[in-house]
């Protein structure tokens, strides 16, 4: 049995109520969710959710055939094996005073994070990026002691011409 990471797309009615059904549904079903992330598309009255789970092709297609079964569900797409262009944000607050601000700005500026927030003896970053680079900034910010950290979870779009519909309900 091979574990994977699975990315999911997952495009809903926006309606109250739809994020909490498909995340009780997965947790009732013992499916655990790493990350899940909900907004509106560029129609309103339909919501993109990506989820990330862990298992392997069996818990795949188990969550992906429980998804559709709902109301409000209208396609659930894999991007795992597709091109696409995926990424987080990360909010972290670290202690920085004054003899470790100069370091943690040179880190900002490598990873391309931003200062949102300085206080007396804090700051708070803010960056995009993929799993990999949020993971290896928090741990290069970890000796300067990480306060605060905040992950939205992973948002992601296919490459290419944007989907139509028709499209999405063939999944």
């Amino acid at each position: 049995m091979i574990i994977v990471r699975y990315t999911l797309s997952v495009l809903v009615e926006n309606r109250p109520g739809v994020l909490a059904q498909i995340s009780s549904l997965l947790s009732r079903r013992g499916f655990n969710i790493e990350s899940i992330a909900a907004g509106i598309t560029n129609e309103p009255d339909i919501t993109r959710i990506t989820l990330v789970v862990k298992g392997d092709k069996y818990v795949l297609s188990q969550v992906t055939r429980q998804l559709e079964k709902l109301v409000d569900v209208i396609t659930v797409r894999d991007f795992s094996k597709e091109a696409s262009v995926d990424r987080e944000l990360l909010m972290v607050k670290v202690k920085a005073d004054a003899e470790a601000r100069a370091e943690i700005l040179q880190i900002t500026e490598v990873f391309r994070a931003r200062v949102v927030d300085m206080g007396p003896d804090t700051m708070i970053l803010e960056m995009t990026g993929d799993d990999e680079k949020i993971t290896a900034l928090t741990n290069l910010l970890a000796k300067f002691g990480v306060l605060e950290l905040a992950r939205t979870g992973k948002i992601s779009l296919l490459r290419g011409h944007r989907l139509t519909r028709e499209e999405m309900d063939k999944g």
